[in-house]
């Protein structure tokens, strides 16, 4: 215990920016995944191991979408899998920070991780969906849709944080006018709806197509126009690395 609570300790003076972080994972998730993060290293997991635990538990999750029966029992199991996977998913980056044992391909294995979540659980939706009855078939282009700009956000970010880590490597003169800033509590509420955190609350309505099906439609419209909004702001702020050229 003690060695979990020194731990847990050091774990609040290493947290990363809370630069463009949405409410759900600056305010819920990353605290979730505090503690695991202090467990495992209490116990000699290291980060990759983490990531696989993650990955086990959002997957399965993910499974349980399409081939659990739509009950409410079935809505509970899918969304503690998806929190669990989603707090161990933040964990694993606190527990490298943590044992400063930061790895690229620890990294990569995240982000593969991440891009395959990211479209195929809008996919699992779809096959949910087409055991809803009486749905309009018109209404399965949403989940298809979602899971497109699911993918096209996920590469945005990554893309555009990996560029400007490029910059900074090339110009080391400009890194502290391009390091990461805070962001108010009101943009992390502003964006909440991009928040992977918030889509796995939405799953506790599964069961019930009357309110799960507009929910979920109207989070993919909030998330195609915030993907729009922040394609516009990546572009202007790559263009100001270059001088606008």
């Amino acid at each position: 215990m003690t060695a979990i609570n020194d731990a847990m300790s050091q774990l609040r003076a290493a947290q990363k920016s809370s630069r463009g972080a949405p409410a759900y994972s600056r305010f819920v998730n990353r605290p979730l995944g505090r503690p695991l993060a202090a467990v495992a290293a209490a116990t000699g997991l290291t980060p990759t191991q983490v990531t696989l635990l993650s990955g086990a538990s959002t997957f399965a999750g993910i499974a349980s979408i399409a081939l659990l029966p739509l009950e409410w029992w079935s809505s509970v199991v899918i969304t503690a899998l998806l929190v669990l996977g989603y707090a161990l998913d933040s964990a694993d980056g606190q527990l490298a920070r943590l044992t400063r044992s930061f790895s690229h391909s620890g990294e990569w294995l995240d982000h593969m991780f991440d891009a395959a979540k990211a479209a195929t659980i809008h996919l699992a939706v779809l096959a949910a969906w087409l055991r809803y009855p009486e749905l309009d078939p018109r209404l399965l282009v949403v989940p298809a849709v979602f899971a497109a700009v699911a993918s096209t956000f996920f590469f945005g970010v990554i893309a555009v944080d990996l560029l400007r880590r490029i910059h900074r490597l090339e110009h080391p003169e400009t890194a502290a006018a391009d390091a990461p800033r805070s962001t108010s509590a009101a943009y992390s509420i502003l964006v909440a709806p991009a928040d992977y955190g918030v889509l796995c609350l939405l799953f506790l309505l599964l069961a019930s197509p009357a309110l799960f099906v507009p929910l979920y439609t109207a989070l993919a419209v909030v998330n195609a126009l915030l993907l729009v909004a922040s394609a516009v702001r990546w572009h202007r702020s790559l263009r100001s690395l270059e001088g606008g050229r």
